[in-house]
């Protein structure tokens, strides 16, 4: 058995708002019986099932996402109403946390609503140290999820003025989409012209 290392586990949950799992605690030499006696002497907080925070870590406002997404496993992805959250586009609140996992991932999570689909490379990105959908790829989904028009609109809009779009990538992936989406996204666009 390996000796712990604080500095690997500290690496790890920094990037993760101060949270870790067992796995990940176990790759830097913790056994479950030490992150047990840890937690119990107030170095560490067991969260939930396999999840523990560094005690003393700045806390984080998406602390929820860190902990779905430390639920879901390493290949999970923050999006659609939970990712506008994060981007902090239009003023839908999410009565669920979204994440995107692989197909072959458990469908059952408390509280989580699990979408299936395959992402692209190029559709993931990363902010507040998650892993979640593109601007692009967040308006499109809850589009097609069937969010208001009102709602995708203010949302293209607030992510056009905060720039973290710009009117091209948005018809780009538009076009890439089809359907609902690939309708809407340019509809919206044209009316902002």
């Amino acid at each position: 058995m390996s000796i712990p290392d604080i500095n690997t586990l500290y690496q790890i949950a920094e990037d993760q708002a101060g949270y870790f799992t067992t796995k990940q605690a176990a790759e830097a030499g913790y056994s479950r019986q030490r992150l047990y006696d840890l937690a119990n002497r107030g170095q560490f907080t067991h969260v939930d099932h396999g999840i523990y925070r560094l005690t003393r870590f700045p806390s984080s406002r998406y602390e929820d996402l860190h902990i779905a997404s430390l639920r879901t496993g390493p290949e999970s992805v923050v999006s659609h109403q939970s990712a506008l959250s994060v981007y902090d586009l239009s003023d839908i609140l999410p009565s669920k946390t979204h994440i995107i996992i692989p197909r072959s991932g458990s469908r059952r999570r408390r509280g989580i609503r699990l979408h299936t689909h395959i992402l692209e490379p190029d559709e993931i990105t990363k902010r507040e140290g998650l892993r979640i959908t593109t601007v692009e790829r967040t308006i499109a989904d809850v589009i097609v999820d069937g969010i208001s028009y009102q709602h995708a609109r203010q949302a293209i809009q607030e992510a056009l003025q905060l720039g973290i779009t710009t009117e091209s990538k948005l018809r780009k992936y538009a076009g890439r989409r089809k359907g609902k989406a690939g309708r809407i996204i340019p509809q919206i666009l044209e009316e902002k012209a």
